[in-house]
């Protein structure tokens, strides 16, 4: 083939340079041997080369890249338009466009050069960030003599979303940073759950009076009402509550030991290991807890710059979604983890989500409860491990591997904090903690 540097141009093809030379070697044998079936042969090849020389250029054919959505939802799919401008003297496009869930640059479709608008679904099977728009064209003349390109298309960048299952969220602990929320504080406020009765002070409002308690209180002194009868009732106010999702982005770890060690194709996160486990389960977590009116930030251990404050709402979950895949993409080893005091407000609940297969990551989950915040480990750790098959010492690495589990395990529930496993009975789980509390 011949090598060619500019193809954003009509140029001759292989197949015009042969048709030229094999046209009038024909033509010349056929008359040098007086056979006229060698000039039939290469008659017509040599007439499409100069019918094809002589026609008129066509001018530079064009396709126009719909825009797409930055962000879509795993089981969503996008549908993309191209129009496509060419002349009269194009007979054949050659697309190479990407359809469904296929991953890469697609395979390659020929049409017609009449056809001027191509359509196609765009799709994911995991969340993460990547490419998957790059539409690749060739267009071809009369007899494919003279084509025009090929020419790579523009890449398009796209975050899937990790998906929120949704889950009952379970009660947390009140933190009385304002009078709004769904929780309980123990100060008193408005809301609906009685705290006390108490007799009437300057400053209370009349509609707290309670008015059955007031007039038993001035029956018993002789029915005689005076300010001091006076009882009103004392509610608690209601108080917002503040979830931090601390990951472990160090490490990701599947069910098979020997793949520990292996690289990670594509997005860099493996599916069905820790990490892909400790992202969905941030999403439904921060979902659950939110939709409640609780307040949830996001913390990477490993990069801590990658963090999110704390916050409320539909935004703050599109927020921690989109960090999350941040996350996952810059993720990788650290020699320590980091979580520093300010990044978990006071009152507030830190849920630490890792495989815990390193003793740093005990001794920084023991470390934030012993400042006095409440702490919660959740266990990650792909359950059965499948030891090394080619090892001969794979059952052993995986007694011992399992063996350090549970003693880091047994140092967390030491130190008082609760270990879950992440599943169908999280949320009943966070339920029984919290009302073992209460």
């Amino acid at each position: 083939m011949r090598t060619q540097r500019d193809t954003a141009r009509w140029r001759n093809t292989d197949a015009m340079y042969r048709a030229v030379v094999v046209g009038v070697g024909l033509i010349v044998a056929g008359v040098l041997v007086h056979q006229l079936t060698l000039v039939l042969f290469g008659a017509p090849l040599l007439i499409s080369a100069l019918l094809v020389v002589t026609r008129p250029q066509p001018g530079a054919p064009d396709v126009r890249q719909p825009r797409l959505p930055r962000a879509l939802e795993q089981s969503q799919l996008a549908e993309a338009v191209f129009e496509i401008d060419t002349d009269p003297g194009v007979e054949l496009t050659a697309l190479r466009a990407p359809h469904g869930r296929t991953r890469g640059a697609g395979p390659v479709h020929l049409i017609p050069g009449t056809v001027r608008e191509v359509r196609t679904t765009l799709g994911h099977g995991g969340w993460g960030e990547g490419v998957d728009l790059r539409l690749d064209r060739l267009f071809a003349g009369p007899d494919a003599l003279r084509v025009f390109g090929p020419i790579a298309g523009t890449e398009g960048r796209r975050t899937i979303l990790p998906p929120v299952r949704l889950l009952p969220a379970g009660p947390l602990p009140p933190r009385p940073s304002g009078l709004v929320g769904v929780h309980r504080s123990p100060r008193p406020g408005d809301s609906t759950e009685l705290r006390d009765i108490r007799v009437f002070q300057p400053g209370d409002r009349l509609r707290r009076v309670d008015w059955r308690v007031s007039l038993r209180a001035s029956a018993a002194t002789g029915g005689v009402m005076s300010p001091s009868m006076l009882h009103v009732r004392e509610r608690h106010a209601d108080a917002d509550a503040s979830l931090v999702l601390a990951i472990d982005t160090r490490v990701d770890v599947a069910s098979e030991l020997a793949d520990w060690s292996a690289p990670v194709a594509g997005s860099g996160v493996r599916p069905g290991g820790s990490l892909d486990t400790a992202v969905l389960a941030a999403c439904s977590l921060a979902a659950g807890y939110l939709r409640q009116g609780d307040r949830v930030g996001l913390v990477d251990l490993g990069r801590p710059q990658l963090s999110l404050a704390p916050g409320s709402g539909q935004r703050q979950l599109l927020k921690l979604r989109h960090q999350l895949v941040v996350c996952a993409r810059s993720a990788g080893w650290a020699p320590k983890p980091v979580l520093r005091p300010r990044q978990a407000p006071a009152g507030s609940l830190v849920m630490v989500l890792s495989p815990f297969i390193d003793d740093a990551m005990v001794e920084l989950t023991a470390t934030v409860a012993r400042r006095g915040t409440r702490v919660l480990a959740m266990d990650l750790l792909p359950d059965p491990l499948v030891a090394a098959a080619r090892d001969p010492w794979g059952d052993a690495v995986l007694k011992v591997l399992r063996a350090e589990h549970a003693v880091r395990l047994e140092t967390l529930r030491e130190h008082g904090i609760p270990v879950l496993r992440w599943g169908d009975e999280a949320s009943a789980a966070l339920r029984l903690l919290a009302r073992g509390r209460r």
